[in-house]
Order: C-alpha cells, then structure tokens, then sequence
C-alpha cells in the first residue's frame, strides 16, 4: 500500500478510534492506510496530552509549507534530490543520509510528492525509482514463481506489530543501491524507531561482501540490534552469518 497524505477527515476518524481503545493496526485496517502511516501520525502530529485531529492538521499544514519554503531558498537542494535518484538511491535513502547529516532534511514523502509532481509534467524522474509498477509486477511474479528465495529469510509481511509500529529501539531495515547490473554499490540499514542510518561501500555485489559489511557496521552496536529485515535480493543470502555475529534475527 502506497503512501498517501491523510486528510483531515482521517484524522477525526484516528481520533475516534483511539478514543475507543483499539489497536493502530487495527485503526490502519479501518481507514485504509497502512500501520506505519497510524503511528508516524500519532508520533509527529500528536500532543503530550493525546492525540488531537485539528492540531495535528495544523502541524501537518505548517510542515508542508515549511518544506516548499526550504525547496524556493535552496534551489540546488531539488538538484542534489534529482542526483541521488539519477544514482538508484530510493527516496527513503536519501531522506535518511540528510538527516544523519545535520542539514536541511526533507522526508522521503517530499521526495515521492517531487518525482510525481515531475511526471505529471511530462518528466521520467519516476523511471529511477527502484521499483516502478512494472517491476514491482515482475517481482511478484518471480516470488510466486519461487525465484530468488533467500533461505530463512522473515519477510517484511511477517513482522510483529511492535515491529511494525517502530515501538522499541532495535529493528533495522537493511537494502542496497546498486551502480550497474550489480557492479558495485552501497549496503545500508536503517533503525526503523529513530531512523538511524548506516551505509558502508560495496566494491563487488556479492552475498560474502554484504555480509562482511553489515557486520562491521553493526557489531559496534550490538546492544541494539534485535531484528534485521532484509528484502530477497542474492546479496542477501548469508544473513545468518550476520544475525549470529550480532546476536538477532533476520
């Protein structure tokens, strides 16, 4: 499921739901939006007090606006955004190394809303995302085909709801950008909870690399790693020698 702006009359509905004591999973369900989308709501839009419908339109509104101000004083910032996607990073990558690089920041929605805004005007921005419709359709098939299953992998799908609902520190994303048909690249993972981000260079796309690289990268902090969710790519395949390096589950 896509992601797409609440509005605010799913935002009364949000309220009237966590009035009522049911799950965010649950509330998801109900409006039709993913649980991800209910507790990122809750956690950037709610109060101290609860979660309240009209402020949290109200700071919603100012952050949109805020970002378009952002865009007019930096124009070079749309540049490097454009860069990035030219280079198969996914818009969330993106959002994740600005933010680790304490400076100006958009979110990886901005990013979707900049490549669709580009296509309505006749742009092929949306051909450099990593899975337009067409592949995205193409990697359907070959799941059910059985291709390219990596052993004892947890799919994103199989994930508990505190996972999914970023309630605790630990759970990490881990993906890849390529350069070429897998020529080299870059491995990354991110905290889902703080939105933490490591990155380490690939010179070779091979699994034995991309495990080595994980480990060092998580091993300093080992503490705080209890799951790491993977997608079905090759590079992927020896995640168990990872999770056994740093003591989690992938």
């Amino acid at each position: 499921m896509g992601y797409r702006q609440l509005t605010q009359a799913q935002r009364y509905q949000i309220f009237a739901y966590l009035e009522t004591g049911i799950s965010q999973r649950q509330i998801a369900k109900a409006i039709g939006v993913h649980s991800s989308t209910i507790s990122r709501e809750i956690k950037r839009n709610g109060l101290k007090t609860g979660y309240a419908p009209e402020q949290a339109q109200s700071r919603s509104d100012q952050r949109r606006r805020s970002a378009w101000k952002v865009t007019k004083r930096l124009p070079s910032l749309m540049r490097w955004v454009i860069d990035q996607l030219m280079d198969e990073w996914s818009p969330q990558q993106i959002s994740g190394f600005m933010a680790n690089a304490n400076g100006v920041c958009v979110s990886h929605q901005w990013i979707y809303a900049l490549v669709w805004d580009d296509k309505k005007r006749g742009g092929e921005l949306w051909k450099q995302l990593r899975l337009p419709r067409q592949r995205r359709y193409q990697r359907r098939l070959a799941k059910h085909a059985g291709l390219g299953k990596i052993p004892h992998r947890v799919g994103i799908e199989q994930r508990p709801d505190d996972v999914e609902e970023r309630r605790h520190i630990g759970h990490w994303e881990g993906d890849t950008v390529l350069k070429g048909h897998k020529e080299s690249g870059l491995v990354t993972l991110v905290e889902r909870r703080s939105g933490y981000l490591l990155a380490a260079r690939l010179p070779t796309i091979t699994a034995t690399g991309t495990a080595k690289a994980m480990t060092r990268l998580l091993e300093p902090r080992r503490g705080a790693v209890q799951t790491i969710t993977l997608d079905n790519g090759s590079e992927f395949a020896e995640h168990r020698q990872v999770a056994k390096a740093v003591s989690a589950k992938t």
